[in-house]
């Protein structure tokens, strides 16, 4: 299987409506990129540019998944989905996704199955050595057998991206491709991308919050208007000086543009530091590891501070966070909670049941989208208020001498933009509106302590002003904040006020 020639994208007037949804993701978009070209494409969280990616890809149909499309988006002058089932007939891959999810790209029980599973599809011969070579080229540290079940969010994400550049696609699309990686693994990643662009001549759309990284291997910027088309288009260069200031009131992530996020916070008003929860010599594993994935962790999460926990992809972050949410029960060590967070329940947090440790302990997945329950935005986020109302008043509620919290629900969708998607069924959001939902559910449940995994993926910089002032907020009325996070702005942001533990 040769690398595919790049193809030359054409939109006319393109639009697309996800089902049940009353909001274009994208309409009357215009636009035509070169074969070859390197895009980066930007626009608020919500803008469309996942949606234009799947489509791109060939994975949008209004036949298979009741949407709606209008205009025509092609590839060497054939309609995107005409032109990928082609490609496949034809034993090549004319484009490449990396989804913005990694999970959702994850379908096989081995790594190297997984890495095989698109060469296998387009019945490529001699798969093994692109799978090792794909493997290696992205810098992922297990063998063929790995399974993939026992991978973090940012090991699945460069396993990911291994299935996508074995297939040595003409066209690359990449919904960020780095934002689950530590830096030394989002620095050999853009190598790589940018070996594979230099010695295959292939095209690419490349969507990220944070570009300045990028900007080397980019040629051109594209700006999304939400739900429209597109708003600046130009060189890197040209379009961040002529439109730096528009750019940022959009909440597009602009260089050498810092995020403030003070300008709200109320913290430390006489919010004593007691503690919470604390871990002794704790060991912690995910449900089916045999062995923990992390150790001999000391740490107390105290009132109104924050945690901040850090590492390597691999290291265990996501492991310890289920452990500190009471949702694993140690592998070794102990975890208890003080009396102020118990009220009457025993010391160990992973023996209370679900209603008592939703009003105590609130916790944000890596994936968000595996604590949906409800068919609506606003259902969603009524789910914890009425499962803590069937125990009674909250932990917070109960707690003497600090104010009640200030954040209502209509306030959280509000803040986190999300109100006017209140009838929207949650699957259809866009990663960082996912995300931001799923911090709003566990706001709205008002407990002690927050235990949040990469609660500022897939932001913009507008929404995570809001989201990270939030938390700030939260702090400053005596809860408690833990972030396994690789966002080294949100690390200093929570570090103001708490302390960093690097695992």
């Amino acid at each position: 299987m040769s690398e595919a020639r790049p193809p030359l994208i054409e939109a006319r007037g393109w639009g697309w409506r996800h089902s049940t949804r009353k909001a274009w993701a994208v309409r009357g978009l215009d636009l035509r990129i070169e074969p070859g070209e390197r895009v980066l494409l930007l626009g608020a969280s919500g803008a469309g540019k996942s949606t234009l990616l799947a489509g791109l890809a060939g994975l949008l149909d209004p036949e298979e998944s009741g949407g709606d499309e209008e205009g025509v988006l092609l590839l060497d002058g054939v309609q995107a989905r005409g032109a990928r089932q082609e490609a496949v007939q034809e034993g090549q891959a004319l484009t490449g996704l990396l989804l913005q999810d990694p999970q959702a790209q994850t379908v096989l029980a081995r790594c190297g199955d997984d890495v095989a599973f698109g060469l296998e599809n387009h019945a490529v011969p001699d798969i093994w050595p692109r799978v090792r070579k794909a493997m290696e080229g992205v810098g992922f540290p297990y063998g063929l057998e790995h399974p993939t079940g026992r991978l973090s969010g940012g090991e699945r994400q460069r396993l990911a991206l291994a299935g996508v550049l074995a297939l040595g696609p003409g066209l690359l699309l990449l919904d960020e491709p780095t934002a689950m990686l530590d830096p030394e693994g989002a620095d050999l990643v853009r190598s790589t991308i940018a070996t594979v662009l230099e010695l295959t001549g292939a095209g690419c759309i490349l969507v990220e919050h944070r570009v300045q990284p990028w900007l080397p291997l980019i040629d051109r910027v594209v700006v999304l208007e939400p739900g429209g088309g597109v708003y600046a288009d130009g060189p890197p260069g040209q379009v961040f000086a002529e439109q730096a200031s528009s750019l940022v009131a959009a909440g597009v992530w602009v260089p050498g543009r810092r995020p403030e996020w003070g300008t709200r916070v109320r913290t430390g008003e006489g919010v004593a530091a007691t503690p919470l929860l604390t871990a002794e010599k704790l060991a912690a594993r995910r449900p089916g590891q045999a062995e923990p994935g992390v150790r001999d962790v000391d740490l107390t999460v105290r009132s109104g501070r924050a945690l901040a926990v850090t590492g390597p992809n691999g290291a265990g972050k996501s492991t310890l966070a289920l452990a500190l949410a009471g949702l694993t029960a140690p592998a070794a060590g102990d975890l208890t909670a003080s009396e102020e967070l118990a009220k009457g329940l025993g010391p160990h947090p992973h023996a209370w049941k679900a209603g008592q440790l939703v009003s105590r302990i609130g916790t944000v997945f890596q994936d968000p989208q595996h604590q949906f329950v409800a068919p609506t935005v606003a259902g969603e986020l009524a789910v914890g208020p009425e499962r803590v109302a069937a125990q009674g008043r909250s932990w917070w509620q109960r707690k003497p001498g600090v104010r009640a919290s200030s954040i209502g629900s209509e306030e959280i969708l509000q803040r986190l933009r999300l109100d006017h998607l209140a009838r929207a069924n949650p699957y259809t959001l866009s990663g960082g509106e996912q995300r931001r939902l799923s911090v709003a559910t566990v706001l709205a449940t008002a407990p002690g302590v927050l235990v949040l995994d990469e609660p500022t993926f897939g932001q913009d910089a507008r929404t995570w002003t809001e989201l990270t002032a939030l938390l700030l907020e939260l702090l400053g009325e005596g809860r408690a904040v833990v972030a396994a996070t690789h966002d080294l702005d949100l690390v200093t942001a929570l570090a103001e006020h708490g302390e960093v533990v690097a695992l």
